[in-house]
């Protein structure tokens, strides 16, 4: 019998146990994880933070399914060492774990930047920082968020909505300059100061103090608008640097979140002489450079790239659970179309592909209106989409969406594509005219189709069709398409909604 040891068990190790299992009811599994809970969606804390979910709801396998499903979990127990050559794992407390398979799926650890006072700060990473940030919250009387990516945006975004003033301190020029252009930095910047987060672009953080944060002089900008970066002295998307410089500001705060970024957790693949990059080298079948050992998730590095979102680590996941069972043997990974989506209470937002094309690059297609929070761009190249953010409410998203996943030919009309519906017909994303084949939950890779026939199956509401296809259960940005075509079909046939 297979011995497979899958260590970390976050959002791609429980994948891959569930997808294993699925396949092979025989595998013999045993998995470790860091922390002691059970696993949970790490996508959705920001909507535990903001009070729109609650833990329970994000949390993903109990032990009631390990138990059903003949799954060794161990949580809480840390795998310290492997030895290759006697193909075991070693842990803290002495366990010698044999294998046949390893699969690595250790994540990735928050970026903590070396400030006088960081040890003030809370990171926001795992479920233990969201209930300290939520237990400090709750006698707090302002906040500050340090980190302005799309994890330091949310963060603010449901501190904010809880009522809480809170100031958004970022080192670049605008908020998520990685996936936004400057102008969709600003939109968003300004949209966030509508719901009550105050924006600090342009800031190099120098200490975290008791009473708040202090920056260096004569940098920032004024709440809601973009500015020039800081000095280089600051590092990644943090807003933080070094500390000393005469005449700084003090941003008053009694909680200051840490949003700078994550880096993948390698040292265990690099101290048993794997190859590690940015992260743990792997080829198309996931595998390292030891043909018995796997890597999936945001430890993994694939073809120089390091993912940071829910769907590749599933779809890393499916690859090794065929490869392990032969359920297919000819599986392989050849990356992802990324597509960063942000649904925080009044602002929505997807970003993906190449936002940062200029018109001497590539055909460009935008439409900003600041007063009402929207900006759309469309970046195009041979007649094909190779970049999109769309900012604000817009029933395009889909649309957009599955011509940059599918690299499809564009309609002349390409003003159509950000305004569907414009002539007055049904808009391009209502369920009437969405094909079948249309793809509804990226990270899942679920299909109109397959929410139809689930639907006819018996699935009557949006928590049978997560339980029968996993829709909504990644980023959960798609829970209003599923909820419009569950809600089309019941109409169809008459059926209460």
């Amino acid at each position: 019998m297979t011995r497979l040891v899958v260590v970390g068990n976050g959002m791609a190790g429980a994948r891959l146990v569930s997808e294993v299992r699925a396949r092979d009811p025989h595998i013999r599994i045993t998995v470790f994880g860091a922390e002691t809970g059970r696993p949970y969606n790490r996508a959705l804390l920001s909507n535990v933070l903001a009070g729109t979910m609650t833990p329970g709801q994000v949390r993903m396998l109990d032990a009631e399914w390990y138990a059903d499903h003949a799954v060794t979990a161990l949580p809480g127990v840390e795998v310290t060492a492997i030895d290759r050559e006697a193909q075991e794992v070693l842990t803290a407390c002495g366990r010698r774990e044999p294998y046949d398979v390893l699969v690595l799926a250790t994540g990735s650890e928050a970026v903590v930047p070396p400030l006088p006072g960081a040890e003030r700060a809370v990171a926001f990473r795992t479920m233990g920082d969201c209930e300290a940030i939520l237990a400090a919250a709750g006698t707090a009387r302002r906040a500050v968020v340090v980190g302005g990516g799309l994890l330091g945006v949310e963060a603010a975004r449901g501190l904010a909505g809880r009522g809480l003033p809170v100031t958004l301190l970022h080192l670049a020029g605008h908020l998520m300059e990685r996936q936004l252009d400057a102008e969709a930095g600003l939109v968003l910047g300004e949209s966030l100061a509508g719901l009550g987060v105050e924006i600090r672009t342009g800031v190099t953080v120098r200490e975290i103090l008791d009473d708040g944060v202090r920056l260096a002089a004569g940098t920032g900008t004024a709440p809601g608008t973009a500015g020039a970066a800081a000095s280089p002295s600051g590092t990644g998307e943090s807003g933080a640097g070094e500390s000393g410089a005469v005449g700084e500001e003090v941003v008053e705060a009694d909680l200051v979140v840490l949003a700078c970024g994550v880096r993948p957790v390698t040292r265990l693949a690099r101290d048993a002489g794997l190859a590690v990059a940015r992260g743990i080298v792997v080829d198309d079948e996931m595998r390292t450079g030891d043909p018995s050992v796997f890597a999936i998730g945001e430890c993994a590095e694939h073809d120089g790239v390091v993912y940071g979102l829910v769907a590749p680590a599933w779809e890393q996941a499916a690859v090794v659970a065929d490869l392990v069972t032969a359920t297919d043997k000819t599986a392989r990974y050849r990356g992802s179309r990324l597509v960063t989506r942000l649904k925080a209470r009044g602002v929505e937002l997807a970003a993906m592909g190449e936002t940062h094309l200029t018109e001497d690059e590539a055909e460009i297609v935008r439409f900003s209106h600041r007063a009402r929070g929207a900006y759309r761009k469309l970046v195009i190249r041979d007649g094909r989409l190779v970049g999109a953010i769309l900012l604000g409410e817009t029933p395009a998203v889909g649309t957009v969406t599955r011509l940059f996943d599918h690299g499809g030919p564009l309609p002349a009309d390409r003003a159509g594509l950000l305004f569907p519906g414009l002539a007055g017909g049904a808009a391009a994303d209502s369920p009437v005219r969405m094909p079948d084949a249309a793809r509804v939950c990226q990270c899942n890779n679920v299909t109109k189709g397959q929410i139809r026939s689930c639907w006819e199956s018996g699935a009557r509401d949006v928590a049978a069709v997560a339980a029968a296809t996993r829709a909504t259960t990644g980023c959960g940005s798609c829970r209003d398409a599923v909820e419009g075509i569950v809600g089309w079909l019941c109409e169809q046939e008459g059926i209460p909604v």
